[in-house]
């Protein structure tokens, strides 16, 4: 009977469920049921540790108890109001989000989502400076939408060119893989900021906006900036009168083993993005957290945005409670201890192991296996937006995976380790295991 469920659940998904990001034909994608913690599962009760947190979102993990019971009380007082209205939840959740955030950062702009978060900070930046300009790196993620696809640094923004105008590429740091034949960290910092000192220029310092960059960038690699980069690219913004934009969507509310990513590199920003994290995605809700000498230009005039749905009380009681647990679960120190005592010295002697690991690294929750043919000439396991036959080698890797029972974040030739914030230690061990275990499906395909 519950093998039904999940093969009714398909078949009705197949028939009437248009999916983001992928092809419509021939889907097969797994039934969900229900989910606790660092686990979820099917009908049938097939369950699987979630070393994805979804999209990297559910950082305290499925169906935390204190947080549905908010949403639930929430639903029973008021479960909708128009943002021209004041409300309880809303003004707690962001007297809350900016005690967390560094230096004047001390309003906030909800949104319904990351993707909003972005468009409406580019919107702040554009208004403040009265510029139109937006750089952004290679290697980025920042959304679906008009000026946030654009922003995008990766293949998913092809199909949706040609699109908003006034935004400009740049390379970021990406030691293992530099685009600048730095030979250290420490190289590749000097290397990168020069090479957007130079962009700055041809462009016209005079005419950019804004620069936006992911603090830690996600889908594309987490790749951890070197000392010292962030602190440059403040330097530069501050020189020119560019806004900074740091998009903590992904990075954000204990990802890192920080409130805010900044935090660990004790760099302020103008504005940061947040969304999912923020509430673990039980509701969906984003923001941009403002500064004050940008919101201050907006006590005279109208700001030229809004959302139906901004500050929905149901979101923002969400926020409140899974602030409260983060504080009450000790989740930041938690996070924090994951990525130094447990994932990264896991993840060193996996790569020690395995010769398809070329480099291990990330922050707190937040890793990544870089999967390699060659560990001599970085050859990637499967080329750069590879599909089909192309993909293979990572096509059975992520299978492996998942028929041991952990769902890892593939993204191209990268293996991401990304459970949720409050995952057990055993747990946590247990999910590396079988990765370490599900590598050797990857080690078959080296060459060097």
């Amino acid at each position: 009977m519950t093998e039904d469920l999940d093969a009714q659940a398909k078949s009705l998904d197949r028939d009437y469920v248009f999916h983001s990001w992928l092809a419509q034909a021939n889907l097969d994608l797994p039934v969900i049921a229900g989910g606790s913690g660092a686990t979820v599962w099917d009908h049938a009760g097939n369950r699987m540790l979630d070393f994805s947190s979804q999209l990297v979102n559910v950082n305290i993990g499925h169906q935390h108890p204190k947080l549905v019971a908010a949403i639930q009380a929430q639903a029973a007082r008021l479960c909708t109001i128009a943002p021209s209205f004041a409300n309880d939840m809303r003004s707690e959740a962001a007297r809350l989000i900016t005690e967390l955030a560094p230096g004047d950062l001390d309003m906030v702009f909800f949104t319904n989502g990351g993707t909003e978060a972005i468009e409406n900070a580019v919107r702040l930046a554009r208004g403040y400076t009265g510029r139109h300009k937006i750089l952004s790196a290679y290697r980025s993620y920042h959304g679906a939408t008009g000026n946030s696809i654009m922003l995008t640094g990766d293949p998913r923004r092809w199909g949706n060119e040609p699109g908003a105008a006034g935004t400009v590429k740049f390379w970021g740091p990406y030691p293992y893989r530099s685009a600048f034949h730095s030979a250290n960290a420490a190289e590749e910092c000097e290397r990168a900021l020069e090479h957007l000192a130079n962009v700055l220029m041809v462009e016209g310092p005079h005419t950019v906006a804004a620069i936006i960059l992911e603090t830690v960038v996600g889908t594309n690699g987490i790749l951890v900036p070197p000392d010292g980069y962030l602190a440059g690219v403040r330097k530069l913004c501050d020189q020119h009168g560019i806004v900074m934009i740091c998009d903590e969507v992904m990075a954000g509310f204990g990802r890192c083993g920080e409130w805010f990513a900044v935090d660990r590199w004790k760099v302020v920003p103008d504005l940061i993005t947040f969304a999912k994290g923020s509430n673990s995605g039980y509701i969906p809700v984003g923001g941009v957290v403002i500064s004050r000498r940008i919101a201050d230009t907006f006590k005279e005039r109208v700001y030229s945005g809004g959302l139906t749905y901004s500050g929905h009380p149901l979101a923002c009681a969400s926020i409140v409670a899974s602030i409260g647990i983060f504080k009450e679960e000790r989740i930041i120190e938690h996070a924090r201890m994951l990525g130094t005592d447990v994932i990264g010295p896991e993840l060193a002697k996996i790569a020690a192991k395995h010769p398809s690991v070329g480099e291990v690294r990330g922050l707190g929750v937040f890793w990544a296996l870089e999967l390699v043919k060659d560990r001599k000439s970085h050859e990637p396991l499967v080329p750069f937006n590879a599909s089909g036959t192309a993909a293979k080698p990572m096509t059975e890797l992520v299978a492996a995976c998942r028929k041991l029972g952990v769902w890892p974040f593939p993204h191209f030739n990268r293996l991401q380790i990304t459970p949720p914030c409050t995952i057990g230690v055993d747990e946590a061990r247990e999910g590396l295991a079988m990765i370490d275990q599900a590598l050797d499906v990857a080690d078959r395909y080296c060459t060097g």
